[in-house]
């Protein structure tokens, strides 16, 4: 079940899952090698939120996973586009877009 994403980034989020409960979200490779993390963190939290909603909604970060989650980051897609590396998660999702290799999306729990 995927949402009908807005134009702000902050309505979206609102239509995510919560992500009480996660520590990280650790995106891995083909060979299971860790390439990216995500921390449950202030300021890394709204990525967190898409990157488990993709997880829930397609299972694995694919071309179409990508697209959809650009979609969910609205006014970010554009910034990142024209500022390379300010969005690392963003870009992340731009390069499988445009074609790059799919990554496996692991949730990693809190402990407790």
């Amino acid at each position: 079940m995927t949402i009908q994403p807005a134009a702000a980034f902050k309505d979206n989020l609102q239509q995510l899952p919560p992500i009480h409960g996660i520590q990280r979200i650790d995106l891995l490779d083909e060979t299971g090698a860790v390439v990216a993390g995500i921390e449950n963190q202030p300021g890394k939290q709204g990525s967190l939120a898409v990157y488990n909603y993709l997880k829930q909604s397609f299972g694995a970060l694919d071309a179409a996973a990508a697209e959809h989650g650009l979609a969910i980051f609205a006014e970010h897609t554009p910034d990142a586009r024209s500022r390379p590396g300010a969005h690392p998660n963003v870009d992340l999702l731009l390069d499988i877009a445009a074609g790059g290799a799919p990554l496996r999306i692991e949730v990693i729990s809190a402990a407790g």
